[in-house]
């Protein structure tokens, strides 16, 4: 199972669309996992009408989304995908505690996507919860480049993930 992690797309205020090596990667996948701050439903739209028969959406509202992207997106999305467990949320709060005050929050996650930073982010609890952050393909702040990354689960194993910059 291919999946595509991005979050942070801001659309259309930091960029009119996402950038091609991201449909790309999109157009590969059989799940497409977005940590919320889409800004317009029209990604949204986009997504779910591109994938539609072929990929899963999974996403989550951000502290940028509106009402209209809160109506149709949960707070924290959950999915078992292919046997492993994933929660995908906008904010984890600071990077101090970040691996503990997770894997109190999340029990029986072995996955937890999230965004908000637009700070890359790969770690692994002590308890083995899975933390990635996939940072923004579209407005990289302080980083030196936009970001998205991009992972493989095979027999509910997270496999060959990777940080792919733009």
């Amino acid at each position: 199972m291919r999946l595509v992690l991005i979050s942070d797309t801001h659309l259309p205020v930091r960029a009119k669309k996402l950038p091609e090596p991201v449909w790309e990667a999109i157009e590969r996948a059989d799940v497409v996992i977005h940590a919320g701050d889409w800004v317009s439903v029209g990604l949204l739209d986009e997504l779910e009408a591109r994938a539609a028969g072929r990929a899963q959406v999974i996403g989550c509202w951000g502290n940028n989304d509106g009402p209209e992207l809160r109506a149709r997106l949960p707070e924290v999305a959950r999915v078992t995908l292919d046997g492993l467990s994933v929660a995908v949320v906008h904010e984890t709060g600071s990077a101090a505690g970040r691996e503990a005050r997770c894997e109190a929050a999340y029990p029986g996650v072995d996955l937890l996507v999230f965004g908000h930073s637009h700070i890359p982010w790969d770690t692994t609890t002590p308890g083995g919860l899975r933390l990635l952050n996939p940072g923004s393909p579209t407005d990289r702040r302080r980083q030196p480049y936009c970001t998205y990354q991009t992972a493989t689960i095979t027999a509910g194993r997270l496999e060959d993930v990777a940080l792919h910059n733009l």
